[in-house]
């Protein structure tokens, strides 16, 4: 048993979330040998998002903590909104957040044949039946929650006659939607999954592993604690709307008489503001190109994540942060955001890179000098180093940097002011050049050359540090700025007659060309991620060509949740 370290007798699930707590009670009674086997189940019908990455560190995680094993299952039972492409877009996902199956690859589909042999044998014990009701008409007859149901009319076919009709669905005689395998229940369960679901449909859509070998496809509700038990799953994990689920899958369990079935413990599933977590809606997005893809920076996918620049720790840390609950709540994005930004802090390289250029004239800087100044990669990481960033006459600061009326507590550059140049000179602004329309195109300003490094030997001070691009030799990029996808705190509290997309952010994108950043950025590779220092983290987009970059935004560098806990502290 692994020691949690909690020490002076203290109980061994101490500190523990609550399913942690079961499973250690688990291994200490010894249930099923005290083994520890969990599993990843997701359906192959879309991409992977936040939600799924708590459960994959859940599963994985538990697994690894008591020695145990996690298999990767896709519980493929749909063949109309399955495909090979999300199998292999999981399998990606789960590799990349850091967790590896070790080859228990599996697949619901695989069981097919095993799940026949199941409903068969339910039929044998007079606990399924086939049933002609369709499609309206089985709602009618199931009741409603506070109302039993109606038996079937065809609820009291014989054994025989039951397993002559499956066998003749298996082989494609009846029509699609015209008749369904049933169990036989009890139809004025309070439960209402427990009123003689279907377990077999009738559908005529080829698999995209099984091809058009079959015609009868088994239940989602059916398939999966079967698949577990097949698996020798030990604890069955899922979300909360699993809970009513339960004792359907432990009646299937019971009747075909495993010796030692899953024990299922449903948590809380993960809600995230400014997003919604739902695949149906999350592909209506996709498919209305209200995105760009299931890979949009927007998009709380985790492919999605991975191309912003997300680093996998950063969102193992954020589920590790939020916990296991038992009842379903809504974290704010503020926390995943603060995760991502501690571990770039950590581990990204320093740049300098202009967003918003303006030129700027160094006028008693030699026209014909260049030199090249010594700048931190991370002050967060010595052993990162350092590198030689250009300097020359002609440069470029941002836009915000300067104002030629600054407010009250403005420490940038305005006329007559002086500010350091980060890891350079301190500059005063002298003159201002404008256009033929009065806008401001250029600001002539003069150095100290003995502030070589940022700092003034006669020991005078300067309120304001700025970043710049030596003009000569900055790298021309496309920066791509990212927001929450919804302005609306909750997309999915909706108001009568309201639809999610109308609080889609139209300002959820904007889109910088002709940003000037520090030269060795030009050969900077898709995915590599930088902080760009006084502006925020950021990471190279795949569109990015060879000598002309695409940034994306990852997160800036505003500790926004830290403000609010200090806020909701009553600390201002």
């Amino acid at each position: 048993m692994k020691d949690d370290g909690a020490g002076g007798g203290a109980p061994a699930s101490a500190g523990l979330d609550f399913i942690r707590e079961i499973v250690v009670a688990d291994r200490e009674a010894d249930k099923h040998g005290g083994r520890v086997h969990t599993r990843f189940p997701p359906e192959p019908n879309g991409y992977l998002h936040i939600g799924h990455a708590k459960a994959i560190c859940l599963n994985f995680g538990i697994a690894s903590e008591h020695g145990g094993l996690c298999n990767l299952r896709m519980d493929d039972t749909n063949p109309e909104t399955e495909d090979q492409e999300f199998v292999r877009a999981i399998e990606d996902d789960v590799r990349w957040l850091g967790f590896d199956w070790e080859g228990r690859f599996y697949c619901a589909s695989d069981y097919f044949e095993r799940l026949y042999d199941c409903a068969v044998q339910l039929i044998r014990n007079g606990d399924a039946y086939v049933c002609d009701l369709q499609g309206e008409e089985v709602g009618r007859y199931r009741g409603r929650w506070d109302e039993p149901g109606r038996d079937s009319p065809w609820r009291d076919r014989t054994v025989a006659d039951n397993l002559d009709l499956f066998e003749r669905m298996r082989a494609g005689e009846f029509a699609d939607g015209s008749r369904t395998l049933r169990a036989r229940i009890d139809m004025a369960s309070s439960n209402m999954n427990m009123r003689d679901p279907a377990l077999y449909r009738i559908r005529r859509a080829p698999h995209y592993r099984q091809g058009d070998r079959w015609c009868i496809y088994p239940m989602y509700d059916f398939t999966h604690p079967l698949s577990d038990a097949f698996e020798e799953i030990t604890h069955s994990l899922c979300t909360l709307e699993f809970e009513d689920h339960r004792p359907l899958y432990d009646w299937f369990l019971e009747r075909l008489k495993f010796e030692a079935p899953p024990r299922q413990i449903e948590f809380a599933r993960l809600n995230v503001t400014h997003t919604v977590l739902s695949k149906r809606k999350l592909l209506e997005l996709v498919e209305g190109g209200y995105v760009d893809g299931w890979d949009d920076p927007r998009m709380p996918t985790l492919v999605g994540m991975r191309r912003r620049g997300y680093p996998p720790a950063a969102i193992r840390d954020f589920c590790d942060r939020i916990g296991i609950a038992k009842a379903n709540s809504i974290v704010q994005v503020e926390q995943l955001e603060d995760a991502v930004r501690q571990e770039l802090n950590r581990t990204a390289r320093r740049v300098l890179a202009v967003l918003r250029p303006l030129r700027v004239v160094i006028e008693n800087y030699p026209e014909d000098r260049e030199e090249e100044l010594e700048a931190i990669n991370n002050p967060e990481d010595a052993s990162a180093g350092t590198r030689k960033v250009p300097f020359s006459r002609v440069l470029y600061i941002d836009r915000d940097d300067f104002r030629e009326d600054p407010p009250r507590k403005y420490f940038r550059l305005a006329p007559g002011r002086e500010v350091r140049l980060r890891y350079a000179y301190f500059i005063k602004c002298v003159d201002v050049v404008r256009d033929e329309n009065g806008a401001v195109v250029e600001l002539r300003c003069t150095y100290d050359p003995e502030t070589r490094g940022g700092y003034a030997p006669d020991g005078r001070k300067v309120r304001g540090t700025i970043h710049w691009v030596s003009a000569a030799h900055a790298v021309e990029a496309e920066v791509r700025l990212y927001d929450h996808l919804f302005s609306k705190e909750n997309p999915d509290d909706l108001a009568e007659g309201e639809d999610y997309k109308d609080h889609l952010n139209p300002g959820s994108r904007e889109v910088l060309a002709g940003c000037r950043l520090e030269p060795g950025l030009a050969a900077a590779a898709p995915g590599e991620r930088y902080q760009f220092e006084r502006v925020g983290y950021f990471c190279v987009d795949p569109d990015a060509a060879a000598g002309a970059p695409v940034f994306n935004r990852t997160v800036g560098l505003r500790d926004t949740w830290a403000r609010i806990q200090k806020r909701a502290a009553g600390g201002g």
